[in-house]
């Protein structure tokens, strides 16, 4: 009995240390966690999806020394801020095919140049090109009433679509998003055809096997 009794003890010590040892592997958490936001059409159908990280000011200032004025920022912290259309859409007035890309900025004091870019699989802006830029349009930066000490990104329903905000520090950034069917009608119809030219082999099969079974 004295020996199971043992036997046990070591057992019990031994998945401690296993534990331990796994648990101090662990790194800590991310200073800036990464999140993401929705925004949805009245159909509750998905309109725009943003991944991105969310730094800290920690009693810093942000934009014009952290974050320096007239040089492309990744939007966020780590990757490249993701932004996602479901749908063709006008952002800001100007038509955007959908797909994935990246949402870089330039931040200035007193307006922002938004860029929504090809290339969204990076790190950071290091590796950004301007001839993959798909638009840029200007915002004004407005003034928070309060200070935002996380860099956040949120979205609010619009008529015929979303608002897009986006604030830190002391400010912050709108813009609107609208999907439009009538955007790259060319391409609208490229993505039908394979869908008829398959309903139409289906059909040619059918009559066959009808054919084939003495049906008609």
């Amino acid at each position: 009995m004295k020996n199971k009794l043992s036997l046990f003890a070591f057992f019990i010590f031994f998945i401690g240390s296993l534990i331990t040892s796994y648990s101090q592997n662990f790194s800590d958490l991310d200073k800036s966690p990464m999140d993401a936001v929705m925004a949805r059409n009245e159909d509750n159908s998905p309109l725009v999806r943003i991944i991105y990280s969310r730094p800290f000011k920690r009693e810093r200032t942000i934009f014009g020394e952290l974050v320096p004025y007239g040089e492309v920022w990744r939007t966020g912290a780590n990757e490249t801020t993701e932004i996602r259309f479901y749908e063709h859409c006008s952002v800001n007035g100007k038509p955007v095919k959908k797909g994935t890309y990246a949402l870089f900025s330039i931040p200035e004091k007193d307006e922002w140049t938004i860029i929504i870019n090809k290339n969204h699989q990076d790190w950071g802006a290091y590796n950004y090109q301007e001839d993959a830029d798909v638009l840029r349009f200007v915002l004004p930066a407005q003034e928070t009433a309060t200070i935002v000490e996380q860099f956040s990104i949120s979205t609010r329903p619009a008529t015929d679509g979303a608002y897009i905000l986006m604030g830190w520090d002391d400010t912050f950034l709108r813009f609107k998003i609208e999907p439009d069917e009538s955007l790259f009608p060319d391409e609208n119809e490229i993505e039908k055809t394979p869908a008829k030219k398959d309903e139409v082999e289906k059909e040619e099969k059918t009559k066959k096997c009808k054919w084939f079974f003495g049906l008609f």
